[in-house]
């Protein structure tokens, strides 16, 4: 039988395209994961489009020629971060001044949205079979959050953030892109209210645990706790908030250290998150990220806000099972002075849940193998017309 040959692009975001592509490819599927440009993160992937500083004409050249491309190279597409190789964003129209760079990012915006379209229609048209992946921002709307949310991102952030014209376009985004998809999925269960009746929940699948060793050592050692926190956007994550309940229990009198991990490449921050002993993740999105997965795979207690209204869009068992500290910016002071007082005994028992909860909920193969599936039930199905 001939293999499916399947190409994960146009990102890399979390490190889930690369691990979901190898993890297919251990199923028997030709999958390579190619991006547009590789960022600071650095996350290995079968190949980099765009070197960096690369001009703007090379650029979109090379997207042009790629796109071309992948009509004789792959049967199926799996676009991830909720876009596609022609990673189309908001038109914005020029303010009343006009400017020369308002104007340019109303040109390239109209481009990109243009060549989007190009580029669907092209793979619908030589019978291509397109899947896609939201994995957080992607597809969450500050209108919605503000509205059915008391805590949220949205509650965070400037104007600019989640913007009326960006979440006007994330929602024709989002029912342009599903009219053509086979499958949608997402990795953050709240993304599930605004996407597609037919969407699916995947927990994210990065993770491969004969590289990330358990060690409950630091635990049990005759120091202080080491709390982790990585923000790559301290208003998004609640940063100031974390570091104000740690600088009020300092003064309590409460030992602790705190390493804070930001602009790190993912080898160099991996370093630092191995030396930690529990991490406090985000404190508004309502779910916990891929990092949450990486420092409980390490044997690390994770402290994060689980919005219990999302939960209903995940497994039952997932949900009994769910092995957090849960903290809310109302409580984070409190749920941290517990972490901090409580017998390393027990930390130590949460760590060994959390590592079982990933190698169960997060195991790259059983994900692979069901998203496999979807694949071969693409495949065989009649073509749409």
């Amino acid at each position: 039988m001939k293999k499916i040959k399947v190409l994960h692009a146009p990102t890399a975001v979390g490190g889930n395209p690369p691990a979901l592509s190898k993890a297919l490819r251990k199923q028997g599927i030709d999958s390579e994961c190619c991006i547009i440009t590789q960022n600071y993160l650095a996350y290995e992937v079968d190949r980099v489009l765009v070197p960096t500083g690369a001009r703007f004409l090379r650029c979109e050249l090379t997207r042009l020629k790629f796109i071309f491309e992948c009509l004789f190279k792959y049967d199926i597409i799996h676009y991830n971060a909720g876009t596609t190789i022609a990673t189309a964003n908001i038109i914005e129209w020029p303010g009343k001044t006009k400017d020369v760079s308002s104007l340019k990012r109303f040109v390239y915006s109209a481009y990109l949205r243009g060549l989007q379209y190009f580029e669907v229609s092209l793979f619908k048209l030589f019978r291509k079979k397109l899947f896609l992946t939201y994995q957080g921002d992607d597809a969450r709307q500050g209108d919605y959050c503000r509205q059915h949310y008391a805590v949220s991102i949205a509650t965070q952030v400037d104007e600019t953030y989640y913007s009326d014209a960006s979440d006007a376009f994330k929602r024709q985004n989002i029912r342009y892109l599903a009219r053509h998809c086979e499958q949608v999925y997402s990795l953050n269960p709240d993304l599930l209210n605004v996407l597609p009746a037919s969407a699916k929940f995947v927990p994210y699948s990065h993770v491969f645990f004969d590289t990330w060793r358990f060690s409950c050592d630091g635990l049990m050692a005759d120091r202080p706790l080491r709390i982790v926190h990585a923000p790559t956007h301290r208003r998004v994550k609640g940063t100031d908030l974390i570091l104000e309940a740690l600088e009020s229990l300092k003064q309590e009198g409460l030992r602790f250290e705190l390493t804070l991990v930001e602009g790190l490449s993912q080898a160099e921050a991996r370093k630092r998150y191995e030396e930690g002993d529990v991490l406090i993740d985000q404190l508004f999105a309502g779910w916990y990220g891929g990092l949450a997965v990486e420092l409980m795979a390490l044997g690390k207690p994770v402290m994060v806000y689980l919005r219990e209204e999302d939960l209903r869009f995940i497994p039952e068992q997932m949900r009994a099972e769910l092995p957090f500290i849960n903290v809310d910016p109302l409580n984070v002071k409190e749920r941290l002075r517990e972490v901090l007082t409580m017998p390393r005994e027990q930390l130590v028992e949460l760590a060994k849940r959390s590592r079982a909860f990933v190698e169960k909920w997060h195991d790259p193969a059983r994900i692979a193998a069901l998203i496999s599936d979807d694949y071969h039930a693409s495949t065989r199905a009649p073509a749409s017309v």
